[in-house]
């Protein structure tokens, strides 16, 4: 699928309510969500002791944190998207955010965005991203989140 082009305010306006795009399926790996304890220092152990995990977890592997996998929406959105006419563009923070399935090791998870509402700020718009980060084969995705984008003129 070829990445929806954003140009300028005019362009940003008539996505509105519109399907952004859906990236490619990506695997999630024991040695990602290790890196990521390793940056946040969060290593409580249903993320990175897979031996206490093979005995204890009800989810039987190693997962992802919430907080990893919100994270993954930033880097991904910028390869559905071709933006244009604008001098940046910054995330400016979250309205909601849920982790309603745990995203394991192993798993694939791809990433879901539609455009909300469109709105002026000075010298540029604010976009609400309605974003979902599916997992293959399960009926519940790993996150739910409205991200506040804000994208600026030149």
């Amino acid at each position: 699928m070829g990445k929806t082009v954003i140009d300028g305010l005019q362009g940003l306006r008539s996505l509105a309510g519109k399907q952004i795009g859906v990236s490619d399926w990506r695997q999630m790996t024991y040695e990602a969500i290790r890196k990521f304890a390793d940056a946040s220092g969060d290593h409580q152990w249903i993320h990175v002791d897979r031996e206490r995990i093979a005995r204890e977890s009800p989810f039987g592997k190693p997962i992802a944190h919430g907080y990893f996998t919100v994270s993954l929406i930033a880097g991904i959105f910028f390869e559905l998207v071709d933006i244009k006419n604008f001098g940046m563009v910054i995330n400016y923070g979250l309205n909601k955010v849920r982790f309603p399935n745990p995203l394991k090791d192993g798993q694939r998870y791809r990433l879901n965005v539609k455009l909300g509402d469109v709105t002026e700020i000075s010298n540029g718009a604010e976009g609400l991203l309605a974003a979902t980060i599916e997992v293959e084969g399960e009926s519940k995705p790993a996150c739910v989140a409205e991200l506040v984008f804000r994208f600026y003129g030149k």
